[in-house]
């Protein structure tokens, strides 16, 4: 017969114990740090499937309703701005530069830029309404970003960059040969010199 004390007993208990706690702890932390990877930047990170349609669909006008301070509606605004050396092109409402991707598609509407491309390309999330200045309403539309209206111009999804800083900075435009500040038309601005 063996005869245990009982801090010998409760020892290896413990490490057990002590184990099985430091693996669930290790499970459930490597859980979360995969859905936080995964939140905001799977969804857009992952292409639709040849299943779901991208389709871009108009924009909504803002009503008065949609205005109306307690609707709790979030309005996105883009505008025309002249910038020296571009012409005019695309801003959103804090002033800074719209991009769009030369492989993405505008006829269907088609995102090509995912996971660490959104990183450094932010794409353009509407939520409810757009206003725009100098730009045509009928030009703008959304396309599906898994779940989330991306907004596009003349078909192509938008984009802002993260090295642009402060408004009224393109430092995006002509990066890889790829990415261009968008005009109001849709068309990529050239540099002018």
């Amino acid at each position: 017969m063996r005869l245990l004390t009982k801090g010998t007993s409760l020892i290896p208990r413990r490490i057990v114990l002590s184990l099985v706690a430091g693996l669930a702890s290790t499970l459930l932390l490597g859980a979360c740090s995969s859905s936080n990877g995964t939140g905001t930047d799977s969804a857009a990170s992952v292409a639709p499937a040849a299943s779901d349609p991208v389709i871009s669909t108009p924009v909504a006008s803002p009503t008065s309703a949609g205005s109306d301070s307690g609707s709790g509606t979030t309005t996105t605004a883009v505008a025309a701005k002249a910038m020296s050396g571009l012409g005019n092109v695309v801003t959103d409402n804090n002033g800074m530069t719209l991009y769009r991707f030369d492989k993405d598609e505008p006829s269907p509407s088609k995102w090509t830029c995912k996971g660490a491309c959104t990183k450094t390309w932010i794409p353009v999330i509407v939520q409810d309404s757009v206003q725009t200045s100098g730009v045509e309403k009928s030009l703008l539309g959304t396309v599906h970003r898994n779940g989330q209206p991306q907004l596009t111009l003349a078909g192509w999804p938008l984009y802002r960059y993260v090295g642009d800083t402060a408004a009224g900075q393109a430092n995006g435009q002509g990066k890889d040969g790829e990415w261009y500040a968008v005009s109001p038309s849709g068309q990529k601005s050239a540099t002018t010199g």
